[in-house]
């Protein structure tokens, strides 16, 4: 007998963007004392899962909270991925995930600021380091999506950083409760 897991459906607008050349001319750095550090040799199964939650909690982020530990050590052990983490002295303010497994290209699989990092302009200082280091490795495009459940800022934050819109499709996502992760209504089908 197969019993299914309770899951709550719900359903996002995801925009997939292209980067094909680096960006030309200045880019806003990082605010001072804010630092970004990329995760050597890795990031640990303990430390992604802290940062995975906290950036990604109010965003239905849910993907990478199925998997196991074994599992997602799989995918943290591979060298094509890099986590890269911003901090200053009161601790980690935010991340990005750069994976390279599709190479030429560069997926910014994850990118994300903590709740108490948001509004106070890192959001796009740090999405311009995040494509400087991507491009930095020669890389022949750069892509990234995000949906509907995202941060409002974020689409626009892409769009104006140079990523162009390839194409939006509307997906039904069933996200397990008991994962407890807070669904906005406006999401629910």
């Amino acid at each position: 007998m197969f019993l299914a897991e309770p899951v709550t459906r719900i359903v996002v607008d995801v925009t997939f963007l292209r980067m094909d050349r680096a960006p030309q001319g200045p880019v806003p750095g990082l605010p001072a004392g804010v630092t970004v550090e990329r995760r050597r040799p890795r990031a640990s199964v303990k430390e992604y899962r802290h940062l995975y939650d906290a950036v990604g909690r109010d965003y239905v982020w849910w993907l990478r909270r199925t998997l196991s530990d074994a599992e997602l050590d799989v995918i943290l052990a591979d060298r094509r991925i890099s986590i890269h983490v911003a901090r200053d002295a009161t601790g980690e303010l935010g991340f990005y995930e750069l994976d390279r497994r599709p190479w030429p290209a560069i997926n910014l699989a994850y990118f994300g600021l903590l709740p108490r990092a948001i509004g106070q302009g890192l959001g796009i200082a740090l999405l311009h380091h995040a494509i400087r280091a991507a491009w930095d490795e020669g890389c022949a495009t750069l892509t990234v999506n995000t949906c509907t459940a995202d941060h409002p800022r974020a689409l626009p934050n892409y769009e104006k950083a140079g990523f162009t819109r390839l194409r939006t499709v509307r997906e039904e996502w069933p996200v397990p409760d008991r994962l407890g992760l807070p669904i906005p209504e406006h999401l629910k089908i």
